[in-house]
């Protein structure tokens, strides 16, 4: 199996395990779409439009890189300095801890998940378990699973995936906060004091 194989097969699980069926399994014990994307022209409409570019840009490199291997690698500007079997075990470790990380998040955050902000319906403030470390798990998993796929292949659109992602991210967990401690107040003040943002 490709590095490149490897890769999408890993970000094709990542996200249907991480995202379709957990929107799905709360689709069907509640019969509400968890999934709250907005397509305005504001803060959060904007990163939205963003994950989804950056997503689809991840997944055509994948394929591109499995059917044009060569061209791929001519032409993407692979980083040597990153370039050591050593970093890239320690690329699939992070994989392996975000994906695991995710699920465990999704399971403790239970049929308070959802991706976007969620102005309609009062959910659930979820501390326990991972929350009660990082305010922000799920999104802490992405990170590291964005840094695991520079360090398996490191080269100038992994890393470009890794920074868009990160900004996109940084900006998203914001706009939750700020929707968190309108919806819950001074429960979810007093639970930001306790608990760090990412770790």
């Amino acid at each position: 199996m490709t590095t490149h194989q490897g890769l999408l097969l890993y970000f094709v699980g990542y996200f249907a395990a991480a995202f379709a069926w957990r929107s799905w399994a709360n689709w069907r014990a509640t019969g509400i779409n968890p999934v709250v994307l907005p397509k305005s022209d504001d803060a959060c409409g904007y990163v939205a439009r963003g994950f989804k570019l950056t997503m689809m840009t991840l997944l055509a490199y994948l394929i591109t890189g499995i059917l044009w291997p060569k061209i791929v690698v001519s032409n993407v500007g692979v980083l040597p300095f990153l370039d050591a079997a050593w970093i890239r075990n320690a690329g699939w470790v992070l994989l392996l801890v975000a994906l695991l990380t995710t699920i465990k998040a999704q399971s403790d955050m239970g049929l308070s998940w959802r991706i976007g902000i969620d102005t309609k319906l009062r959910t659930a403030l979820v501390t326990h378990g991972v929350f009660a470390r990082s305010r922000n798990p799920i999104f802490l998993s992405m990170r590291l699973a964005m840094l695991g796929l520079v360090l398996v292949n490191p080269n100038a659109l992994s890393l470009a995936l890794l920074l868009s992602a990160e900004v996109l991210m940084q900006v998203q967990v914001r706009l939750e906060e700020a929707h968190l401690e309108q919806l819950h107040k001074t429960t979810y003040s007093d639970y930001r004091q306790r608990v760090r943002r990412w770790l």
